[in-house]
């Protein structure tokens, strides 16, 4: 099982928002393992994708010098279920951006559909943690940033 949650990016505006699209699919184990008589996502999976979404937009803001970490989510409200065939897209602004934390706002669309509103809050680790020796790129690694450099290349021409 992979641990990615989000297929790719299709809009990122560093600093400040993002657009990820998840096809869900029933080749995918936690689909039909989740409830075995109506195969659906997770709505904790979305929460995770909406993360991934936002800790990376949180994380570039900064040029990936601080590795963020989920601290607390403080509204994750659904309006429907996902089944196969779905396409997720996860849309995250940043409303706050400080030297040891950011809040994250957003919305989780289905084919289209508004089915969740999502706030949530990051902390910068290796700013907040001083003293807990974590090592740097934990929460990054290439294949995150590497969705996202299409987008920056894109500023830099």
């Amino acid at each position: 099982m992979r641990w990615i949650w989000i297929d790719r990016f299709v809009e990122f505006e560093p600093g400040k928002r993002a657009l990820a699209v998840k096809n869900v699919s029933l080749a995918e184990e936690h689909v039909h393992d989740y409830w075995e008589a109506y195969p659906t996502h997770p709505a904790a999976l979305m929460v995770e994708g909406f993360a991934q979404t936002s800790g990376i937009l949180v994380g570039q803001a900064n040029d990936f010098e601080h590795d963020v970490v989920l601290a607390k989510v403080a509204k994750a409200e659904f309006t429907d279920i996902v089944v196969p065939g779905d396409q997720l897209h996860y849309e995250a602004e940043i409303t706050n951006l400080a030297p040891e934390a950011a809040s994250v706002e957003g919305t989780v669309r289905k084919n289209g559909e508004v089915i969740a509103n999502i706030s949530m809050m990051f902390s910068h680790a290796n700013n907040a943690m001083q003293g807990l020796e974590l090592p740097h790129g934990f929460v990054f690694t290439g294949s995150f940033q590497r969705m996202v450099e299409p987008f920056l290349e894109k500023r830099n021409d």
